[in-house]
């Protein structure tokens, strides 16, 4: 069960990309801006998520870099323009980090926890055990416990999921669903 009476700003919100902050492209990945479409409510969500904690780090898997889909460049655009729209409408993001491996077992590769690892090195007062991973997958929730987070899953790709799973700590239709559950100051 996630603690919500307890975050504050010296939590942390890790945030899946596909499917949790935009629409996933199925069967593909997203190569340009041009098909980058933020899943509805989702400006709000993070505006209520910046309001309640410190940090809010987007950890995505991006294997159309490793498969040469994209470059890291292409890859970069998105995330710039991803980020300027979101602080635009009110929200924040502190920092993201991607795994373009193709290896499975690459430490950076979700579900291993190189991602989170990094952020805990980088980012100011980052606290693992008072952190969040909110995603669409079982290796979203897998890298949450491999980094002794706190889990939510989102039903937005994957709504068939069967729950209770050992992974999951608490589960939402989407990013607007669990923000409307944060306590605001």
């Amino acid at each position: 069960m996630i603690p919500f009476e307890h975050i504050d700003p010296s939590w942390t919100l890790f945030l899946d990309r596909d499917g949790v902050i935009n629409v996933e492209k199925e069967g593909s990945y997203i190569l340009h801006y041009g098909e980058f479409v933020f899943l509805q409510g989702v400006h709000e969500a993070l505006q209520r998520c910046a309001a309640a904690f410190g940090h809010i780090v987007v950890v995505t898997n991006q294997r159309g870099v490793g498969k040469g889909m994209m470059t890291a460049a292409d890859l970069q655009d998105i995330h710039d323009k991803m980020v300027a729209a979101i602080e635009l409408a009110g929200g924040r993001i502190s920092r993201i980090y991607y795994a373009d491996s193709l290896d499975n077992a690459h430490p950076l590769r979700k579900p291993q926890p190189g991602m989170a690892l990094a952020a805990q090195r980088e980012l100011p007062g980052v606290d693992l055990s008072r952190s969040v991973m909110v995603g669409n997958n079982l290796s979203d929730m897998e890298f949450g416990r491999n980094a002794g987070m706190y889990t939510a899953f989102v039903r937005t790709t994957n709504p068939e999921q069967p729950l209770p799973h050992p992974a999951i700590d608490m589960a939402f239709e989407s990013l607007p669903d669990f923000a409307k559950h944060l306590r605001l100051a």
